[in-house]
């Protein structure tokens, strides 16, 4: 990925107008972007969705209003809307070639389909690169602690106020972990092992999520309704 995609994808999403923490989410924002599966083979195809901020409201996966692509235009086929969804389907081996010549890439190499899109109810633009011609999937979430306790399958989470409440993941440093909340502070938002904190000025009820990302593209979400003991 060549440094101008990085710096266009940073300015679309808006990351540079950002005047909150990041690990805030109390704000409109395009927080990620994921394909499932995230790099697919000839013949594979991956659904596009989104989870979004939202001032005042807590987070949402949405389905994206609109995708367009941005190169390689001759693999403009590839891009389909089914019902609500939208996919991307690779192509055979000989359109990948046409697509690796506009690009000027190595033959065999995997072809960078670039994608811009637009949300419902959103300004917010978003950037994303489906990989064709090799597989991988996501990042799985299995276990996600908060306070020593195995929240993946809870739906709302209770902490105490004036704890520092650890989080934690078994990712390793070959991932990027985000730690985002509306209520309280988070602190060590960028680590696998964070912990959140809620004092007396902070809200005392929000959203909770956690993002990871590999070093593939691939991401992966949850997030839950947090609220402190009373």
């Amino acid at each position: 990925m060549n440094r101008a995609w990085v710096m266009l994808a940073v300015l679309a999403t808006g990351c540079t107008q950002d005047v909150d923490p990041p690990w805030q989410l109390d704000h409109d924002r395009v927080i990620a972007i994921r394909a499932t599966p995230n790099r697919i083979n000839s013949g594979e195809s991956a659904v596009i969705d989104a989870l979004l901020g939202r001032a005042g409201e807590p987070p949402i996966e949405v389905d994206p209003a609109m995708v367009t692509i941005i190169e390689p235009t001759v693999l403009a086929s590839s891009l389909m809307r089914v019902g609500f969804e939208w996919r991307v389907a690779a192509p055979s081996e000989p359109q990948l070639a046409a697509g690796r010549m506009e690009l000027g890439i190595e033959a065999g190499e995997p072809v960078p389909l670039r994608l811009r899109m637009t949300f419902p109810n959103s300004s917010k633009v978003g950037l994303k690169i489906v990989w064709l011609g090799v597989h991988a999937e996501n990042p799985v979430l299995n276990q996600i602690f908060v306070d020593g306790i195995d929240m993946k399958t809870a739906t709302s989470i209770t902490v105490a106020p004036l704890t520092d409440v650890p989080l934690g993941v078994d990712f390793d440093d070959n991932y990027v972990v985000n730690w985002l909340t509306s209520c309280g502070t988070m602190h060590d938002f960028d680590l696998a092992q964070g912990y959140l904190r809620v004092e007396t000025e902070d809200d005392q009820s929000g959203t909770l999520g956690v993002v990871v990302r590999d070093a593939l593209g691939g991401v992966a979400w949850q997030t839950w309704p947090i609220t402190t003991a009373q």
